[in-house]
């Protein structure tokens, strides 16, 4: 198989895995708009943003799997493909345990920060409820990464369609036929999310069932092997704080200049997070690919996949840049019908273009790191760039306003992509023709 067809057999199913996530956003506010106004809208607001923040802090399930895997795919090493999910399932389900044990400190900590006031009560209802879902949402992270590893990426895209599905049915349910208000839609999630979990061990002992003849209790808390791991999943969570931070400040930002740089800023993070989602197919086809080759040792296709998976960078950028460029003022009717909100949208537009150009070099190394697990390149990086951007902000911020975010965003973008890929290069193990 060429590699560009490998390239997009791993992407797109990705890609389509991605755009389900906010399609189930929008099921869940539309459920909760039409069964129960502003107050329900409102809850399962508060209660999505707070286990966004804690489940994004446990990526690393995902990412650190996901390049051991794939490593030892390459190496056609069965014990270690082995020891690396079971390894990484005992963490996810140990943290998911400590998440419901600490739930009630968790809870009023968030919605003291979050500012719940009115919609406290029933966001409130919104975590208890979810929050027993911890264990199945970890691992299904780390089953996410393991068949990614595995160059499958079809099986998560599958569940996750099956799985968000499942969830607005069973929130209708609840809500509508039970009348369980917040609290069902909670629990439809909760629900599915536990199915979807049964549903990926089913796959995985029909499809990689075999496996289980090489479970080494010895051989998954091998000390070497765990040390590598906790390493690689410590420097993914500091980058990961570090990449909340920035995003955190963003909002924080925005809201202390007014409701309406809020407003600007929200809508046109939109179209950032619009061109992530397919960066992102191609930033989890370069770890699975760079970890293959590298357990497999085979430099040349190493280089190969690494320069082809670039090559699809820069046209990405390109065309994302070029498409805000032409439909940005239709793009944000779509989410506005206020003038005035819309003019100051489009006198970001240089901003917007810029976000893809400056930010695809990021997206595709961090996969290329994972899947390398040279996650002390992508810690590191992280750190300085969220710096940079801290600084220059707190520098501009006084003469150019919102215009300095903006800078400070985009050089943020620039400097993850350019020393990573420097520091990657420099490292020797990350060959480019």
């Amino acid at each position: 198989m060429g590699m560009n067809r490998q390239i997009l057999r791993l992407t797109i199913p990705n890609i389509v895995t991605n755009l389900t996530v906010p399609l189930l956003g929008m099921a869940d506010m539309a459920i909760a708009g039409h069964k129960g106004g502003a107050d329900y809208i409102g809850a399962v607001t508060i209660g999505t943003a707070i286990f966004n923040f804690i489940y994004w802090n446990f990526g690393f399930l995902r990412m650190g799997t996901s390049g051991f895997a794939a490593q030892a795919c390459g190496e056609r090493n069965s014990d270690e493909q082995m020891a690396v999910m079971l390894r990484a399932l005992a963490l996810s389900l140990l943290l998911g345990l400590i998440i419901i044990v600490l739930q009630k400190p968790l809870g009023r900590m968030a919605l003291y920060l979050l500012n719940s006031g009115e919609v406290g009560q029933a966001a409130g209802d919104y975590f208890r409820v979810r929050v027993w879902s911890a264990p199945a949402t970890l691992a299904l992270y780390v089953f996410k990464g393991w068949f990614i590893g595995m160059q499958n990426t079809r099986i998560p895209m599958w569940v996750s369609i099956g799985g968000n599905v499942l969830n607005i049915g069973a929130s209708l349910f609840f809500v509508s036929v039970m009348e369980a208000g917040v609290a069902g839609i909670a629990l439809g999630t909760a629900i599915s999310e536990y199915i979807s979990l049964i549903v990926c061990v089913i796959v995985w002992l029909a499809r990689y069932g075999y496996l289980s003849r090489y479970i080494d209790l010895v051989r998954i808390f091998d000390m070497r092997k765990m040390a590598a791991f906790f390493a690689v999943n410590g420097d993914i969570f500091i980058r990961t704080l570090c990449l909340v931070a920035v995003t955190t400040f963003f909002v924080s930002a925005s809201a202390a200049r007014g409701a309406e740089v809020l407003a600007v800023n929200s809508l046109s993070m939109q179209l950032f997070t619009l061109f992530s989602y397919f960066m992102d197919g191609f930033a989890y086809s370069a770890e699975a690919l760079t970890g293959r080759f590298t357990g497999e040792g085979d430099k040349r296709a190493l280089m190969l996949s690494t320069t082809l998976i670039l090559r699809w960078g820069v046209g990405m950028a390109i065309f994302f840049t070029m498409l805000y460029g032409v439909v940005l003022r239709p793009v944000m009717r779509l989410f506005t019908d206020d003038d005035s909100l819309l003019e100051a949208v489009m006198a970001n537009r240089l901003w917007i273009m810029a976000v893809p150009l400056t930010g695809f070099l990021a997206f595709i190394y961090d996969g290329i790191l994972v899947g390398a697990t040279l996650s002390a390149i992508m810690r590191n990086v992280m750190i300085v760039a969220a710096l940079l951007f801290f600084v220059i902000y707190h520098l501009l911020g006084p003469m150019l306003g919102n215009d300095a975010l903006w800078c400070a965003f985009i050089i943020y973008l620039l400097a993850r992509g350019v020393l990573q890929m420097w520091l990657s290069c420099r490292s020797g193990k990350i060959p480019l023709k």
